[in-house]
């Protein structure tokens, strides 16, 4: 199975994503974790990648798709795989659909996790993240049962300095105005899957799995 996911900053897709590679065995490519694995690895395309991030400047298209080419082609993707966080506007979304048609990997559904703005900054506001393991936890709707303590590996939990309600917004406008119209972009290849973000993590993944076991598993 070969997945996108959708949604504004704070809908919860990397949540999914975890629970997803999980349950079916197929690893989650975040072009952030591609980046810095590249960046730390020291290889050529990491180095070019760190030296263009250093000047303050945003990575290519073609960086980011020749990492994901390159992941793609590892063991562990070859029965499918999950992106998360690219393509980000509709030039790139046609700029993968290229890259993935040349790989005989195109992909069979785009999963909008859809999240109203007000619901999605309380959610960043309040939210906080394991420093070790990466599991997420809200102050308010899912604390940790020990106050910044994550419940899983006992790590530190950390509240990044831009969750804050200035900063959201306005990552949501970026978001409304460049990635939104992946929307439309999906929906003329009927492959989009509009699914109610509002709810428990769990209820919102027995609506994915029951989405992917009727359409996707063969």
């Amino acid at each position: 199975m070969r997945i996108l996911l959708l949604g504004a900053p704070g809908a919860g897709k990397g949540s999914q994503a975890k629970k997803l590679t999980s349950k079916y065995g197929i690893p989650q490519i975040s072009t952030g974790d591609l980046l810095r694995s590249a960046v730390a690895s020291g290889s050529a395309i990491g180095l070019q990648a760190k030296s263009i991030m250093d000047a303050g400047q945003l990575v290519s298209d073609e960086i980011v798709l020749s990492m994901i080419k390159t992941r793609l082609e590892e063991s562990d993707a070859k029965n499918g795989f999950i992106l998360d966080g690219f393509p980000r506007n509709t030039t790139q979304a046609e700029a993968l659909d290229k890259l993935l048609l040349e790989m005989d990997t195109p992909l069979e559904t785009a999963i909008l996790i859809d999240v109203k703005d007000d619901i999605l900054i309380d959610r960043i506001t309040g939210r906080e993240s394991c420093g070790d393991c990466g599991q997420i936890f809200h102050i308010s709707t899912s604390p940790p049962k020990k106050a910044h303590i994550c419940d899983v590996c006992g790590g530190v939990l950390l509240h990044r300095a831009d969750d804050n309600e200035e900063t959201v917004k306005s990552r949501l406008d970026v978001y409304h105005q460049q990635t939104e119209p992946l929307i439309s972009y999906y929906q003329a290849q009927n492959k989009l899957l509009n699914i109610n973000g509002m709810g428990r993590i769990d209820d919102i993944f027995v609506k994915v799995t029951d989405y992917i076991e009727e359409q996707l598993v063969h």
